[in-house]
């Protein structure tokens, strides 16, 4: 067992966010390498990666779930954790942003900044993420640096985005780096590129090399005071003073700090290492924490400095014999044999275990403080999402929020004694995957596993056979439909009953709006005149049946989505009018406001194809068959870039069709990005291909 106490200025809590095949997991490896932790580097290709471990993920050579791992370098503790690409996997990405303080985003030096890219950048700004920009795979053919800074710098303009490296030769001849801060040229020596050499720049490269530091002094004078004086006054700036300034900044989410490098080739890797520890935050960075108070129910603020201990579930992996929790901790220590609190159940739980998390392997420690990322092991009935804190201050953290199942399928066990197994392990599934869920259909007696596209049902109905060695067989995907209001309407609802000789009576008038692409998809507010004499009890009972109200089915049986509901009017009696009779009186009003009148909505996604120029004509032609919205094709070196809209159930077996389209030259990638109107004849049309 290993004790541990680590000081939290030397903490970095870390992602690596990008579109899928930007090199993420070999710039992971590459990592865990270069810091001592693996003494051979882990390759994509052979399937000996240590962040992907998983089979699936081996066989593909993608990343599916976030993996953590722990090392140190120079000093420091650094918490990685590695994400997926693919949009099908949004989640593992989502609950890794909200629980790290600064992320590597990496782009491909040939695609640039791609639909993920910007996914994953604008998932990072909501959290507050303090980032650096890696340009991968500079020695690929029709690597450009200059255009991709430039994507960079156009697509994300909130945020100034800096190159503070120089990249020497591009494609084949890539050779080098020039360090713009220290003005060092960095060659990458050894079969490993373990060894750095700094070395003066030669004459050649001196102009250029000058003239691109001062364009970033130039870029940093608008944004610091400090800098500024030092360029107005054409004095040299040193390189100490480069170094706090770009962490101030970056902290501030002012800055990206641009490098570059070739992660396959073991060039710029390093470097990059070298300004997490510089540049990203620590913990102590951002001490306080805002949370609720499970006894008031108010906002309170956690220091990073309290006594008390509190902590964040971001991820869970299912086991039979207990669960591996994976915590983000932000205030107090935490040791094993400790009695805690989840207050969303209330249950007071004993930690057994705290283990040092390495991919699939961990390593116990006694203890641990805040500000860091371990694993819990022994807590029964908690979740992704839950707080756990201390007994005597029962606070709850912000959960984080998932996406909607957008696609589902039907699926059974070959043989019906393995009927409850399949149950059990879909359940599994579910506990380990916040977007995967699974229902019942009450006709067929089928389950109906949900999720975020073709490639994550299919991944998990793999889970299923190889894991947990099920004979299934299952339908063809079918899209989710939500429903939506026909329009803006104000509705009524009564409740007035007799219940075991006690009488309960509640009025609760609402108006409910329509709102195409509502990015919360459901919101609701109380606006209501004599708002300050009702009791909070009924207020919040109102709000919170509207909610769960509006998430049930519609007159063709699809959830609801897309409406702003607000609470006008409360009416009750004292003595005759409590949180249940409030809750009556809303679900009997959305009743009536549901059989007003609904359509259905179908789910669009926004799809991104890559292809050579002779055969864009024909893939766009491919597409406006299928309802495409076609709003964008750019063109890039040697290659179209096409942006669309593009209905998902008309996305079925496009990855089988582009390749055909384009003679296997072309690449796409998709994510979803709302929902629209579905005609009766479309509707009619889809059911009838299945």
């Amino acid at each position: 067992m290993q004790n541990e106490s680590v000081n939290l200025s030397n903490i970095r809590n870390i992602g690596i966010i990008a579109h899928i095949d930007a090199g993420k997991t070999t710039l992971s490896e590459r990592f865990l390498y270069y810091s001592g932790k693996t003494y051979k580097i882990g390759d994509i290709d052979t399937g000996t990666t240590v962040m992907d471990y998983l089979d699936e993920e081996r066989a593909r050579g993608i990343t599916i779930a976030a993996a953590a791992a722990s090392f140190n370098w120079n000093d420091k503790l650094y918490h990685l954790i590695d994400t997926p690409g693919h949009i099908d996997f949004t989640a593992e990405v989502e609950r890794s942003l909200r629980v790290i303080d600064g992320a590597i985003v990496v782009f491909s030096a040939v695609e640039g900044v791609e639909a993920q890219s910007e996914k994953v950048w604008r998932q990072s700004d909501k959290y507050k993420v303090a980032k650096l920009a890696f340009i991968n795979k500079l020695d690929r053919l029709g690597a450009s640096f200059e255009r991709v800074v430039k994507d960079i710098q156009s697509k994300f303009n909130e945020t100034k985005s800096i190159p503070v490296q120089m990249p020497i030769g591009s494609e084949s001849s890539f050779n080098c780096i020039i360090d713009l801060i220290s003005m060092k040229l960095l060659d990458f020596q050894g079969d490993d590129g373990s060894k750095v050499i700094a070395s003066e720049i030669p004459a050649l490269l001196k102009d250029e090399a000058e003239a691109m530091r001062l364009d970033l002094i130039a870029s940093l004078a608008d944004l610091s005071d400090e800098i500024a004086d030092y360029f107005l006054e054409e004095k040299p700036v040193n390189e100490e003073l480069l170094k706090k300034v770009i962490r101030e900044l970056v902290i501030d989410l002012k800055l990206c700090p641009i490098f570059c490098g070739s992660a396959k080739r073991n060039m710029g890797i390093q470097p990059v290492l070298d300004a997490i520890g510089l540049y990203l935050p620590s913990p102590e960075d951002f001490p306080i924490i805002k949370a609720l108070s499970t006894k008031t129910n108010e906002q309170v603020e956690i220091s990073i400095h309290d006594s008390n201990f509190s902590a964040l579930v971001f991820k869970v992996i299912a086991s039979n014999s207990g669960d591996l929790l994976y915590i983000r901790t932000y205030s107090g220590n935490l040791s094993s044999d400790t009695m805690i609190l989840n207050p969303r159940t209330m249950e007071k739980l004993k930690v057994k275990r705290i283990l040092r998390l390495y991919a699939k392997n961990i390593e116990p420690v006694d203890n641990v403080g805040p500000g860091d990322i371990v694993g819990l092991v022994g807590l029964k009935d908690t979740t992704t999402g839950d707080t756990l804190c201390a007994i005597n201050k029962a606070v709850s953290l912000e959960r984080v929020v998932f996406p909607e199942p957008v696609i589902s399928m039907a699926i059974e066990p070959r043989s019906l004694k393995d009927k409850d197994k399949l149950s059990y392990s879909l359940e599994m599934l579910c506990r380990e995957d916040p977007t995967l869920s699974t229902t019942k259909d009450e006709s067929t007696g089928q389950a109906i596993i949900s999720g975020m596209g073709e490639l994550h049902l299919e991944i998990n109905t793999n889970r299923l056979k190889n894991e947990f060695n099920l004979d299934i067989r299952h339908g063809a995907p079918k899209v989710v439909y939500k429903e939506t209001l026909l329009k803006e309407s104000s509705f009524s609802g009564l409740f007035n009953k007799v219940i075991a000789d006690n009488e309960f009576y509640a009025e609760v008038s609402f108006r409910l709006e329509p709102v195409p692409r509502l990015q919360a998809g459901l919101e609701v507010k109380a606006e209501i005149k004599n708002m300050k004499t009702l009791p909070h009890s009924w207020i919040n009972a109102a709000l919170e049946a509207l909610k769960n109200g509006l998430k049930t089915g519609g007159n063709w049986g699809y959830s609801l989505t897309y409406i702003r509901g607000t609470i006008t009017g409360i009416t009750g009696i004292k003595d005759k009018t409590n949180e249940g009779s409030i809750t009556g009186a809303v679900l009997n009003g959305i009743n009536a406001a549901i059989r007003s009148g609904t359509i259905i909505l179908e789910p669009i996604t926004k799809v991104e194809i890559l292809s050579p120029e002779n055969t864009i004509g024909d893939i766009t032609t491919y597409l406006q068959s299928k309802r495409a919205i076609i709003y964008n094709v750019q063109s890039l070196q040697n290659i179209k870039k096409l942006d669309c809209e593009v209905p998902l159930a008309e996305m079925f077996g496009f990855s089988k069709a582009l390749p055909k389209l384009s003679g296997g030259r072309a690449s796409f990638s998709m994510e979803p990005c709302g929902y629209q109107e579905l005609s009766k004849e479309n509707m009619n049309r889809i059911q009838n291909a299945f």
